[in-house]
């Protein structure tokens, strides 16, 4: 209770009535494949667009170096031209995949060279071609008003702004001066780590003996990428230090390895990369150069697939793979494009399976053509409504080679989802729905092959004369009758997150009988209008779902444990799969 200790009138404010529940995504797909660049460590990155696809992970992969695990790029590229809006991208590498640098990445870090160590920000002969160009910049430039203590190397300065204790000053005007640094500031007074030649009072207009800050400027270029900075410094209390400016750079990472610092002996930031050169003469510019990257080879990614499953680590940036959307709430539709492995699917239905919150699609490998060789030799390996298989492949034109090409179906498939999605809802089975982009099959199946493959859950993509080429099946894998539909596994997927998300409100709520009636109208609420949506059978909502929450389904020691138990059950639509017409002949009896 409040408490009410001056006398007065209090008005207060309660919830009494349902809290409104939205509707979780359900077209958020997540790729996982070979790619040219791109992070392959830490969370995946959201693409809205396969320009942005392009952007980030760069573009297609060649045949004869990459051979079956070369899709990716493909199989994102079709995910939006069918209706794909956002998907996610896990980028993988071989083993002996290296980035680009100006030092050996295989050095143990007590062995790195004492120098501006710079890297390219991920595995791949790109970095190869990262031009980093440093040029000489200043800050903060001031002549010396006066000389307030020449033992302790203390100077006024006509104006004080730029300086700061820990920067590395040059005194121009003076023939062999050396950098020395900033020990102190206040005011306009600085204090220096060692003096300043004799007579630096310049009192000329404009003057010719002058302080200035030594700080440098880097342009990051790659193909049309490009990205620049100023002032750029050495000193590592600084907000412009090196390692503090350029964490933003999507080209490079950049660490200053320089020994621990010296006042008395401080190194010239031009030094960093002159290579013997003046490292105080004007206007000169200098180039870094990395090399060294790799995109590793073919034959190591084949003879280590679990490369895909990837990495599980408590520190989710250093997670690899698969194992990289274990905290991704978003993605409900999985696929590692063109990767038939067993080994690698099968761990792809286990996350789908462990996460309860996504479907993954499997594409048939291009080689299994007859319908027994298709069952025997590969779908039989699993059982799970949480993975539907599609073939046969698709045919397209590939904008690298020049030529048409056959591509696995999981990626225009996942289009073909969230497109469903987006214009007919999730109840909707994602079947009867055109291929886009796609001019032929690797195969074109007949009915006889469907009444073998389709009762097992494979699901075909069929040419039709007049109807173009269209997914044809809508079965998950299970041998569950109850699960065998992918709109009923995703209907209930998309409930039970919706519910789950939009519930959070009630932990730590007091367990009563309030709490019951309104958790109840809540999800009544969601529930009617999923209902209303079609997405439920039933004349009425008592007809396509039930509700139970309360004594009947919590016992004292549920409550006393801190226990709100919820029953609910829902009615799913099922696609007409098989549609009958019966005829008959209808005569006219005599009279």
């Amino acid at each position: 209770m409040p408490e009410y200790l001056t006398p007065g009138v209090y008005v207060e404010e309660f919830d009494s009535g349902s809290v409104p529940l939205e509707g979780a995504s359900t077209s958020t797909a997540g790729f996982i494949g070979l790619a040219e660049r791109g992070p392959s460590k830490g969370m995946p990155e959201l693409v809205t667009g396969f320009h942005d696809f392009r952007r980030i992970y760069g573009s297609y992969l060649s045949k004869a170096k990459w051979e079956e695990f070369r899709f990716l790029a493909y199989a994102v590229e079709n995910f939006f031209l069918n209706g794909g809006s956002r998907a996610y991208i896990m980028r993988v590498v071989p083993e002996n995949a290296a980035p680009a640098a100006n030092f050996d990445t295989k050095l143990e870090d007590d062995k790195l060279p004492e120098t501006l160590l710079v890297e390219a920000k991920n595995e791949g002969v790109w970095g190869n071609q990262i031009q980093v160009i440093v040029r000489p910049d200043s800050k903060a430039k001031s002549a010396i008003k006066a000389v307030v203590d020449a033992a302790a190397f203390k100077y006024q300065l006509k104006n004080s702004s730029g300086f700061n204790a820990g920067d590395i000053v040059l005194f121009e005007g003076v023939d062999g001066a050396e950098p020395i640094t900033i020990v102190s500031v206040q005011d306009d007074v600085i204090q220096l780590s060692a003096a300043l030649p004799d007579s630096p009072v310049d009192e000329a207009l404009p003057p010719t003996k002058v302080l200035k800050t030594c700080e440098f400027s880097v342009a990051v270029k790659s193909g049309d990428e490009v990205e620049f900075y100023e002032q750029v410094s050495l000193n590592r209390e600084a907000p412009n230090h090196v390692d503090k400016l350029l964490a933003k750079s999507n080209l490079i990472y950049v660490k200053d390895n320089f020994p621990t610092f010296d006042p008395a002996k401080p190194l010239h930031p031009y030094s960093v990369v002159s290579d013997g050169k003046d490292a105080k003469e004007k206007d000169t510019t200098f180039a870094i150069s990395l090399t060294g990257g790799s995109d590793g080879s073919y034959e190591s990614i084949k003879a280590d697939p679990k490369r895909y499953t990837g990495v599980d680590d408590s520190d989710p940036s250093k997670r690899t793979g698969l194992q990289a959307f274990l905290n991704n709430e978003v993605v409900s539709i999985m696929a590692v494009p063109g990767v038939t492995d067993k080994n690698v699917q099968v761990d792809l239905v286990a996350h789908c399976e462990k996460t309860r919150n996504r479907v993954a699609i499997l594409d048939v490998p291009l080689e299994l053509v007859k319908p027994d060789d298709i069952l025997t030799k590969h779908r039989d390996l699993f059982d799970t409504s949480f993975a539907a298989m599609y073939g046969p492949w698709l045919q397209v034109f590939d904008p690298l080679d020049k030529r048409n090409i056959f591509i696995p179906p999981s990626g225009s498939v996942a289009g073909i989802y969230a497109r469903s999605d987006s214009t007919r809802g999730v109840s909707k089975a994602p079947a009867n729905e055109v291929v886009r982009g796609c001019t032929g099959l690797s195969t074109y199946y007949n009915n006889g092959a469907q009444d073998i493959l389709n009762p097992k859950g494979v699901n075909l993509i069929r040419s039709f004369p007049g109807q173009g080429i269209r997914v044809w099946g809508a079965r998950t894998l299970s041998s569950n009758g109850l699960w065998k539909y992918v709109n009923v596994r995703r209907l209930f997927i998309f409930v039970e997150e919706s519910i789950r998300r939009g519930t959070n409100w009630i932990v730590f709520e007091p367990n009563d009988e309030p709490l019951w009636a309104r958790v109840q109208r809540t999800i009544d609420v969601f529930l009617t209008g999923v209902w209303r949506s079609g997405a439920l059978m039933g004349a009425s909502p008592a007809e396509a779902y039930y509700i139970k929450i309360g004594r009947a389904t919590m016992t004292q020691d549920d409550i006393d444990n801190g226990r709100l138990i919820c029953e609910i059950g829902i009615s799913p639509t099922k696609p007409a799969e098989f549609v009958i017409f019966r005829f008959t002949q209808k005569t006219n009896d005599a009279q």
